[in-house]
C-alpha cells in the first residue's frame, strides 16, 4: 500500500498514563494508505495494544505489537484483510514471545491488541484480549468485540451475574494475549446483533459503514472507569473526535485513573469531501 497524507475518516487519539504513577504500557498507531498506484481506494488502519508484565516489560510488548502489526499491514496489498491481520498479529505474538524468552527481566510479558481496518467504506476488525472496539450508529452504541477474560467466560456460563462483573477480583484475568507460548486465536467476531453466533458475527466482516458512524477503540483503563452509556453520551455530545478523546480520558482520570487510558475515535464524514469529488481519491489523499 502507499502511505497518504490524509485519512478519509475524521480521526483523533489520545493516551494517558493515568493517575496511579505507573508507566504507560499502552501503545497505538493510526495510519492511512491508498491500496496501490492502480487502485487509490483509501485505507485507514488503527491498532491499540495494552502491555502486560513488570519491569517495563508491558510497554516493550505493546510497542512490539504495534510496530509489527502496523508494518505488516502497510506492506500488504489489502486484498484479504482478515488473513492479513491474522498473519500480522501472529507475527507480533512470535516477536514478543522471542523477546520475552531472551530477557529474564521481561519473561512472561505480553499484550492485548485491537485492530480496526477501514478500506473504502468497509469495516474489518481483529482482536485478542480485553481492549475493546465500539460502534456508535444512529444514537445507539454497540460493543463489537468480546473480552477474552475470566469474567466474560463466567458471565457466558452463568457463574456470575452482570452486576458482579465490574468489581470481581478476576476482572483483569486475561485468557488470550500476544506473547504466549502458543499462538493466540485471533478473534474476528464482529457482533452487530444480540444472539449472533460466532459464524454469523464473523460474516459481518466487511460490512459497509454509514455516514456519521463513529468507531471507538480503547484500553480497559477507560472502560474500568467510565460506563458504556456515559461513553455513548460523550461521543454523541462531542463536536469532534478530538473533543471526544479528551473528554473520555479526563472522565477516567477524574474517577481515579487507576490504569493507563488510550482512546482512538474515528468518524465517517457526512459526505465525501468536495476536493475528492473534483480530483478523485489520489489528489485528495495526497493533499494536492
Amino acid at each position: 500500500m502507499i502511505r497518504t497524507n490524509r485519512s478519509h475518516l475524521h480521526v483523533a487519539a489520545l493516551s494517558h498514563p493515568g493517575m496511579s504513577g505507573k508507566n504507560n504500557e499502552d501503545r497505538f498507531a493510526v495510519v492511512s494508505h491508498a491500496l496501490s498506484a492502480d487502485d487509490p481506494t483509501p485505507s485507514l488502519f488503527a491498532v491499540l495494544a495494552d502491555g502486560i508484565g513488570g519491569h517495563r516489560a508491558g510497554e516493550v510488548a505493546a510497542e512490539l505489537a504495534v510496530d509489527h502489526i502496523s508494518h505488516k499491514i502497510a506492506e500488504s496489498n489489502g486484498r484479504d484483510p482478515v488473513r492479513i491481520m491474522e498473519d500480522a498479529i501472529h507475527s507480533a505474538s512470535d516477536a514478543i514471545a522471542h523477546h520475552s524468552a531472551s530477557d529474564d527481566e521481561q519473561h512472561g510479558m505480553g499484550s492485548t491488541c485491537a485492530c480496526v481496518w477501514v478500506i473504502g467504506d468497509k469495516l474489518y476488525i481483529a482482536f485478542v484480549g480485553d481492549s475493546r472496539i465500539y460502534l456508535l450508529r444512529d444514537g445507539q452504541m454497540r460493543q463489537l468485540t468480546t473480552d477474552h477474560t475470566w469474567v466474560q467466560e463466567a458471565l457466558e456460563k452463568n457463574i456470575i451475574k452482570p452486576d458482579e462483573a465490574r468489581e470481581h477480583p478476576n476482572v483483569h484475568v486475561i485468557r488470550r494475549y500476544l506473547g504466549s507460548l502458543k499462538l493466540p486465536e485471533v478473534d474476528f467476531r464482529l457482533k452487530m446483533n444480540d444472539g449472533e453466533n460466532a459464524v454469523q458475527a464473523q460474516k459481518n466482516q466487511g460490512m459497509a459503514l454509514q455516514p456519521e458512524d463513529t468507531l471507538l477503540v480503547c484500553s480497559d483503563g477507560l472502560t474500568d472507569m467510565v460506563w458504556a452509556d456515559e461513553i455513548q453520551a460523550t461521543l454523541m455530545e462531542s463536536k469532534s473526535p478530538k473533543a471526544a478523546v479528551q473528554t473520555l480520558v479526563a472522565q477516567a482520570n477524574e474517577r481515579g485513573g487507576h490504569d493507563n487510558i488510550t482512546v482512538i475515535v474515528m468518524t465517517v464524514p457526512k459526505h465525501r469531501p468536495q476536493e475528492e469529488e473534483k480530483k478523485g481519491w489520489w489528489g485528495w489523499l495526497m493533499g494536492e
